[in-house]
């Protein structure tokens, strides 16, 4: 039987790009930085994104890979942050949404936040699970065969969905939990 990892020894992937929420990337960067964590930013390239706070520009941070050098073997999970441009644009870029599913198929924890969900739809991971977004997409993971709840945090087995940023505290620990309770190479 495999161990599960501990937080202070996890390795945890966040894909993002410009439009991002703020506070949905730094905030889960920040928690899981502070548990010990290990966390590597990718992105479609290595220039600096730029996040939204609801629609004004927020901070910049510069990716530490590119999404086409990311491979899911070198991690034990996947963050996706919401913002409104970030997932619409990543779920158009093929490389990111076969990254999604790699991690997926591992039976990784791959959490996504408010907007994000749109990247689970895309790589059709929800049908029959149970999840949560942000109020003007729940429809879409309804229509991807998702069970649609409006929870802060909703895990069914390695898919761990969130609505918005308030909710950011109970998705991170959702993650963390999933992460210390998940074996890496278990399909969920």
């Amino acid at each position: 039987m495999q161990e599960m990892p501990d937080i202070a020894s996890a390795r945890v992937l966040i894909m993002a790009t410009d439009g991002f929420e703020e506070s949905e990337l730094f905030g889960p960067l920040q928690i899981l930085r502070d548990a010990g964590a290990a966390v590597a930013l990718a992105a479609p390239s290595r220039s600096p994104i730029q996040a939204t706070v609801h629609d004004d520009p927020g901070r910049t941070i510069r990716p530490d890979l590119a999404v086409a050098d990311a491979r899911e073997a070198d991690f034990d999970a996947l963050l996706l942050p919401g913002g409104v441009r970030n997932p619409d644009s990543l779920r158009a870029n093929a490389q990111a949404v076969a990254l999604i599913r790699a991690f997926a198929e591992a039976g990784k924890p791959v959490a996504a936040i408010c907007h994000g969900p749109w990247l689970l739809v895309e790589a059709d991971l929800l049908r029959g699970r149970t999840a949560t977004a942000w109020p003007s997409i729940r429809t879409d993971l309804k229509n991807a065969g998702a069970n649609v709840v409006d929870e802060p945090a909703v895990r069914d087995g390695n898919i761990i969905t969130s609505r918005n940023p308030g909710d950011v505290h109970a998705f991170t620990a959702a993650l963390i939990a999933a992460i210390e309770t998940v074996p890496a190479s278990a399909p969920a």
